[in-house]
């Protein structure tokens, strides 16, 4: 009599995933270039990005695996139609286009002020998005100086716009004080 044994292959499937994990991804992107790494909380991740808690480490590990992918994207998809744009000639309003249709460079700027000097994965993921940068202008000089403009028209836009909130406030004020 000979005794076969029989293997059993059982597939067992977990719950379906309840998100779109690239739409998560591009929404962490614009989360972390608003609020930064240090000032993105896991709450404001879960509640901002609308995933369990659970799923999101079991998606991507932890905070820093999702900046991580959200910053590879920003680079990807941000950094590299910015450069391609520049590369092909584009003129400075085209330029202007590209940043306006969401193709802001924020997650780079903080990830290079914020991370990088101490996330080695972060250091090598900035470098590679400046590469793209220099490669496009043909100079390490011309990107310094994009850069720096950019920063410039940031810091404007956000000085700009605490003072037309200030004068609206003090506007809303005087009418209250005024009644």
């Amino acid at each position: 009599m000979t005794v076969r044994s029989q293997t059993v292959n059982v597939l067992v499937m977990g719950r379906p995933r309840g998100f779109d994990e690239e739409e998560v991804v591009r929404a962490a992107v614009a989360l972390f270039a608003r609020h930064s790494y240090d000032g993105t909380s896991v709450d404001d991740l879960v509640t901002h990005l609308g995933v369990h808690r659970g799923s999101l480490y079991k998606t991507f590990g932890s905070k820093r695996g999702l900046y991580l992918r959200a910053l590879r994207r920003h680079i990807d998809h941000d950094v590299a139609a910015l450069a391609e744009t520049i590369a092909e000639g584009g003129s400075a309003e085209e330029v202007r286009q590209v940043l306006a249709a969401g193709h802001d460079l924020g997650l780079l700027f903080l990830a290079m002020v914020e991370r990088s000097s101490i996330d080695p994965e972060v250091a090598a993921e900035t470098s590679r998005a400046l590469g793209l940068l220099d490669g496009a202008t043909e100079a390490e000089q011309v990107t310094n100086q994009a850069i720096g403009l950019l920063l410039r028209g940031r810091t404007t836009a956000a000085a700009t716009s605490q003072v037309v909130e200030g004068v609206g406030n003090r506007r809303s004020t005087a009418g209250l004080s005024g009644s």
